[in-house]
């Protein structure tokens, strides 16, 4: 009930739809058991004797019978369609709510909340809400309705064949209870976990696909990929060899109602004084019987929908619960472009330790401030702060002595400019991506863009120019390529903050270079936050924090920071000595 109620909450104006849809099933199930009846009766005419036998009451009872199969069938026809209408309904409402949902959520959400999870509980599993409102509840009221219809039946004609029925009924119940239990729903998480699991990584490797193919690997070599795929067929595995016995006793019996039957009616046979009434129950219980069998394969069908649906209801709502950032109840005007963080402590959702730990520092504005360290200490969360990714737990980060809290999430956007090392790029033109940064710019502002960003000679070789499309039926750029691109969209943002996550991390020499002269004209007057890996790009910037395990080890220029000896200066030789190695023969190193 709980999880229909929280279906409900989705159908808006279709509400009285799924209770029509029941009551339709309803009647449906019991228009499907009248046949049954006209059947016997026309039966029992047909055996009244010559002399006693009405054609007219055979071709009434005939009539009556197809008249109430076709209506039982018109009639689950528009049980369906409500239960569709109200089905799609609840579909479309979940998928758009849950999307409205993820556009509030942080940014700092989607670093841990993968695109394959997302897509699966977002889709999949909204599909899975639509199988069961539009396939499986209107049998609720039918699954209920046959079997007590059936069972008034049973007795009213021969109580002893009835009771001879209630035998492997309440065994085939019985069981069927057994495998409907916690068992079963501790199943379904662990099967929805599975899936979740099996999109993550199947994305991941689609995504990784180019490496493997360089290094002439197989899918095996993608163990995680791979060990999830066999996590998920042994855990399926497990679960029907364990229902492998009670199942097939399950179907063994519920089909078994002849093998009681039958004895018992030769036994009652032998009474003279009712064998024609015997053999016309007996048909009759024939014919009745697998309405039971029927019946109980719905509940089972029903019961594992619902779990499913149950389950998935679950995921969706939780994952956009998730509390979005809290708007300020009367935001302020960003007026200075300084950052600040006081006393800031963070950590990560469902983590153990802090990212970062009492972090004090202040940016004046139009200086630039780099970021160095040991990987995972914190340098990347600092960076993330800025643009409100994440709200601190504790402390404050403030831009122009005004906490990020307090300004209104658009407006802090359109004064922050970040380029990090995952560029991404859209699936449309050139064009399109870049006004992406400012979508009012005039066309001369775009050229300008691209000639700062050193994408000029990029696009005079691509025969459409900024008309090209970008992915599967378009043009593929370089790491480097498309990492200029996202300058020239940052440029032409022109905000007055900016945020730089190593952004030539993963270019070749060539593009290096260009992205560095870009990276020049876009960093001009700015104030620069700026995280880096290649010591030698921040020489020169006003001033650097040497970040390590949360807290802030070292703060000065390089020169300062080298003369004291410290973390930083052990980077700095370490750096040193990288750059300096080389592949060779032994004899050239010896010389």
């Amino acid at each position: 009930m709980n999880t229909l109620k929280q279906l409900q909450e989705y159908m808006s104006g279709r509400k009285l739809f799924l209770p029509g849809a029941l009551a339709l099933s309803a009647l449906s199930s019991l228009l499907g058991m009248m046949p049954y009846i006209f059947i016997w009766l026309l039966i029992r005419e047909l055996l009244a004797g010559e002399q006693n036998l009405s054609w007219d009451q055979v071709h009434f009872y005939a009539w009556w019978a197809m008249g109430t199969a076709v209506a039982g069938i018109a009639v689950y026809f528009l049980a369906l369609t409500l239960s569709h209408l109200a089905a799609f309904r609840v579909e479309t409402e979940m998928r758009r709510i849950s999307m409205k949902c993820i556009l509030k959520m942080p940014m700092g959400f989607f670093d841990h909340n993968t695109s394959g999870r997302i897509r699966k509980i977002i889709d999949d599993n909204v599909s899975v809400t639509h199988s069961f409102l539009a396939h499986q509840m209107p049998d609720l009221a039918g699954s209920l309705m046959m079997p007590v219809v059936s069972l008034v039946l049973i007795f009213v004609f021969d109580w002893r064949l009835g009771l001879a029925c209630l035998v492997p009924l309440a065994l085939a119940v019985g069981i069927m209870s057994s495998m409907m239990g916690s068992a079963g729903q501790r199943f379904m998480k662990k099967y929805m976990n599975s899936l979740e699991e099996m999109n993550t990584e199947a994305v991941e490797y689609v995504r990784g696909i180019p490496v493997v193919k360089v290094f002439q690997q197989t899918v095996f070599s993608f163990k995680s990929f791979y060990n999830t795929i066999n996590r998920y067929k042994d855990m399926v595995l497990k679960y029907t060899l364990m229902w492998e016995i009670p199942m097939s006793s399950y179907t063994t019996i519920i089909h078994g109602f002849a093998y009681l039957l039958i004895p018992l009616g030769i036994l009652l046979i032998g009474n003279p004084a009712e064998p024609a009434v015997i053999i016309l129950d007996l048909l009759f219980y024939i014919l009745v019987t697998p309405v039971f069998a029927q019946s109980i394969m719905r509940s089972l069908h029903l019961n594992q929908a619902l779990g499913q649906a149950s389950e998935a209801v679950k995921r969706t709502e939780e994952l956009t619960h998730t509390a979005p950032l809290a708007k300020a109840a009367d935001p302020e005007p960003i007026t200075g472009h300084s950052i600040t963080f006081k006393n800031v402590t963070f950590t990560y959702p469902g983590a153990g330790e802090k990212a970062l730990d009492n972090i004090s520092f202040h940016l004046p504005q139009g200086r630039t401030l780099a970021l160095v360290g040991p990987s995972g200490g914190g340098k990347t969360t600092i960076a993330r702060m800025v643009p409100r990714f994440w709200d601190v737990d504790t402390g404050q980060v403030s831009i122009g002595g005004i906490d990020v809290r307090d300004i209104a999430q658009d407006h802090l956007m359109n004064n922050v400019s970040f380029v990090f090392q995952n560029t991404r790029l859209f699936k449309t033109t050139l064009r399109e991506n870049i006004l992406y940064g400012n979508p009012n710019a005039s066309a001369d502002a775009v050229e300008q863009a691209l000639e700062s960003a050193q994408c000029r000679q990029i696009v005079e070789q691509l025969p459409l120019g900024l008309e090209t499309r970008i992915g599967v039926d378009g043009t593929y750029l370089s790491g480097g390529e498309q990492q200029r691109f996202a300058l020239a969209r940052a440029i032409l943002k022109d905000a007055p903050i900016v945020v730089l996550d190593e952004a030539t991390a993963f270019a070749d020499p060539e593009n290096e270079h260009m992205i560095q002269k870009a990276l020049g004209i876009l960093t001009k007057g700015k104030t620069v936050l700026m995280i880096a890996h290649r010591l030698t790009s921040v020489m020169d910037v006003d001033s650097i924090l040497v970040i390590d395990k949360g807290n802030v080890a070292e703060k000065g220029t390089h020169a300062e920071l080298l003369a004291r000896q410290g973390l930083y200066a052990r980077m700095w030789d370490e750096y040193q000595r990288s750059v300096q190695w080389t592949i060779g023969t032994k004899e050239a190193h010896h010389a």
